[in-house]
């Protein structure tokens, strides 16, 4: 059955999706949202946050390599996408700091992404969930729509000026993520919804279009090994943010990483180590000032050593130094090796010499008791993706926007290389821009 022309077919109800969707029909255009789960919301329902880098420079500075255009636009745009979350009666908390370096406001993710779907309802848009999309469909190089096959297993054409892949990534997807992130990275846990599974990349290559980047990475958090996640919660309250404060010993007892510059990045690199596992070691003072206490002001603290240990993770406690050196013998390390490695690293952070350095907190590790929990790293979604232009327009191998075509949120490569600076916020810019993309799309065609 096809269809007549509307104007934006959106493929995913996540943050992006609902974003561009709920944008569009405001700005009076018509819409269909498609997506393979039962509800809407994706892995926005877990997160809480909207933050990027406040400035270029900083941006520059911490995503070095990731694209231009695209880091300049989510800088400019990201103050406009909080007035939209505002505007849309959903309260985005004052401005706060987020890590080291970024800027964000907390909001309810929840209700926006409720709200979003109904003011789809509400201006005529069409949803329709439990729906696989087979096919883009193309006419002579522009994409016009696409296959849809519906929940109760109807086929269905929908034809439309502008398509919106939005359909959060392939982290759920092991074979393109030992393909596109690490040999490894097919073994870790997901800490997203699981929904995402490249649907919209394969889509999008199909159609012709580029990607990248090439070990680009991809973001996540450490957890500790061995403790499956039980529900959603647990992607936060799992997560040892902490790690920026603590230290990590491969399985050689080695240092490898400025564990400082940030927890996503420390789990970037520690999937590049043996067995991609490791030693998050805190004395007191970290245990005290960041393992129980808020990784983000106003966000719930949650002992993660305590829920480590009754989860029946590698937990353990030594009550100085030289206990460090009784570790059991069954998790693979050499105890003596761990403590000199501890005490090492306390005699150098004297005189601030410690290989590799710590660029935001040098202190010792020096107040025992100290708190070992063995981790490895989980991803959130990858870096690599589709390629887009600063109008989200899907870009093809020779750099031009394949008409008709567009991408947002974590179905877009080229942001993030090896760095990140909020995925939400790039889902709410990207989505915004689309809607804007696809309203420009309707203009032209209606125009004499």
């Amino acid at each position: 059955m096809a269809t007549g022309d509307i104007d934006l077919l959106i493929i995913g109800a996540g943050m992006a999706g609902l974003t561009a969707g709920a944008r569009a029909v405001q700005d009076g255009l018509s819409v269909v949202i498609t997506d393979t789960a039962t509800d809407v919301g994706g892995s926005a329902r877990f997160a809480g946050y909207a933050w990027t880098a406040p400035s270029h420079d900083v941006m520059d500075e911490h995503n070095p390599h990731g694209d231009r255009a695209l880091k300049r636009a989510l800088v400019d745009r990201f103050t406009d996408g909080i007035a939209w979350i505002r505007s849309l009666g959903v309260e985005a908390k004052d401005a706060q700091r987020i890590l080291s370096f970024g800027q964000g406001h907390q909001f309810d993710t929840n209700h926006y992404v409720d709200t979003c779907r109904r003011l789809v309802a509400e201006g005529g848009g069409e949803l329709l969930l439990g729906t696989e999309t087979d096919r883009l469909v193309k006419e002579r190089g522009a994409v016009v729509g696409a296959d849809l096959r519906t929940a109760d297993g109807a086929l269905r054409r929908v034809r439309a000026r502008t398509t919106l892949l939005a359909t959060g990534g392939f982290q759920g997807d092991t074979e393109l993520r030992t393909a596109h992130v690490h040999p490894r990275a097919g073994r870790m846990q997901l800490r997203s919804n699981s929904c995402s599974r490249g649907r919209g990349y394969r889509l999008a290559r199909d159609a012709g279009a580029a990607a990248g980047g090439d070990d680009a990475g991809f973001y996540g958090h450490l957890v500790p090994t061995g403790v499956p996640f039980a529900d959603p919660a647990d992607f936060v309250d799992l997560s040892l943010y902490y790690s920026e404060h603590a230290l990590l010993l491969n399985l050689r007892g080695e240092r490898f990483t400025d564990e400082t510059l940030g927890d996503h990045l420390t789990a970037m690199a520690l999937l590049d180590q043996p067995e991609s596992r490791g030693l998050l070691i805190a004395d007191a003072r970290v245990f005290r000032d960041w393992i129980v206490g808020s990784y983000v002001a106003g966000a719930v603290a949650v002992d993660k050593f305590a829920l480590t240990s009754k989860r029946g993770g590698r937990a353990g406690l030594a009550e100085d130094l030289d206990e460090l050196a009784f570790l059991p013998a069954e998790w693979g390390y050499d105890g003596p090796t761990v403590r000199d490695a501890v005490r090492s690293f306390n005699e150098s952070a004297a005189t601030a010499e410690s290989v590799p350095g710590r660029k935001r907190d040098a202190l010792p590790l020096d107040e025992p008791p100290y708190y070992v929990i063995e981790t490895e790293p989980a991803i959130t979604f990858p870096f690599h993706g589709v390629r887009i232009d600063d109008r989200a327009r899907v870009l093809a191998a020779d750099g031009r926007p394949i008409p008709g075509l567009l991408a947002a949120g974590s179905d877009t490569g080229g942001l993030w290389h090896r760095a990140y600076a909020g995925g939400i916020a790039s889902a709410l810019v990207f989505g915004l821009t689309a809607a804007e993309t696809a309203g420009a799309t309707r203009a032209g065609a209606h125009r004499p």
